[in-house]
């Protein structure tokens, strides 16, 4: 039996459902399923059990004996709530608690973690544990994921196995629900489609042109192959970044998805929002030597075709993984 937390979100649905690929059946989903809009990403996969968030750990008590891993999804993303509380809540304490009940039933855990905790990234992207500390991240839910970070590893005790993955930006099927918090690439495909032009954030940073901006941008099955690969293998404990280790530009993201919905490119720059700007990271890039250290060697998804394959396949037609 497997536990997915955070399994009707966004990763955590297409990680159920490479997982029913792979032949997975006896798995249990762990999120807060009110939300209407999010049943589609699981209605038609195959699990044993729905669990409410809030139920989750008297559940676990109860039968941790046939629980073989737990694959920790579930948080709060939106990085323009500044409520501290709620992250507190729902991304450090919640995380605590999974990891304290990983180690009393001797559960072998995989967890999210951020690329949100390297703030405007002038430590650089080296996913060293002796860095971790030294962070300073520029946004509350950045906060509660470096925290959590932090807090693990000061553990002496921990489960015998566990992973924690610094997700970068992470796009794919099914984060239809996300809303503002969705990649820049859905939200380029609903403008395209309804204006046809792309708006892109104007640089405010002398050594970035227009559209210069850069992120490591990494398709959503990539990251479920790289969870799998670790919870299969269980190489090594640790942090690692989940990245490509190639940014890319804005400009490249927009040509790309003109050119998946075979439209001419038509891009305009307004300026980004003030309130936003002493937040704004200019370059994110993994440095990934550390997964390929751990064995990881499947060569990740170049940008062009992973935006092809998710918006003729995905969002032209309102499908999920």
């Amino acid at each position: 039996m497997i536990v997915i937390t955070g399994a009707a979100g966004f990763i955590g649905s297409c990680m159920l459902s490479l997982l029913n690929k792979e032949g997975y059946r006896d798995i249990v989903l762990v999120d807060d399923f009110s939300k209407q809009e999010k049943i589609r990403n699981f209605s038609d996969k195959i699990f044993t059990e729905k669990v409410s968030r809030s139920r989750f750990f008297p559940w676990l008590r109860k039968n941790h004996r046939w629980v073989q891993f737990v694959i920790h999804l579930g948080a709060r993303t939106d990085t323009m709530e500044f409520n501290e509380k709620i992250f507190n809540r729902l991304n450090l304490n919640y995380s605590i608690k999974v990891w304290n009940a990983c180690v009393e039933f001797g559960l072998p855990l995989i967890y999210a973690s951020s690329a949100a905790t390297y703030g405007e990234g002038s430590m650089g992207y080296d996913d060293s544990h002796e860095d971790i500390p030294k962070l300073k991240p520029l946004n509350s839910y950045g906060k509660s994921k470096n925290n959590f970070d932090i807090w693990a590893l000061k553990q002496e005790n921990k489960p015998f196995f566990w992973a924690g993955f610094k997700f970068f930006n992470v796009y794919g099927p099914n984060e239809y629900h996300k809303g503002n918090m969705a990649s820049v690439i859905m939200h380029a495909h609903k403008q395209i489609k309804e204006q046809g032009y792309l708006k892109l954030f104007r640089s405010h940073h002398p050594d970035y042109a227009d559209g210069e901006q850069k992120r490591d941008f990494i398709y959503v099955k990539d990251v479920c192959d790289v969870l799998l690969f670790f919870m299969e293998n269980r190489p090594e404990n640790g942090i690692f970044n989940l990245g490509t280790g190639n940014a890319r530009s804005f400009n490249d993201l927009a040509k790309a998805s003109f050119k998946a919905l075979n439209k001419p490119e038509d891009i305009r720059f307004v300026d980004t929002p003030e309130k936003l700007r002493d937040k704004y990271q200019y370059f994110t890039q993994a440095n990934m030597q550390k997964l390929k250290n751990a064995g990881y060697d499947k060569p990740f998804t170049q940008l062009e075709d992973g935006i092809k394959e998710y918006v003729q396949r995905y969002l032209n037609s309102n499908a999920v993984y």
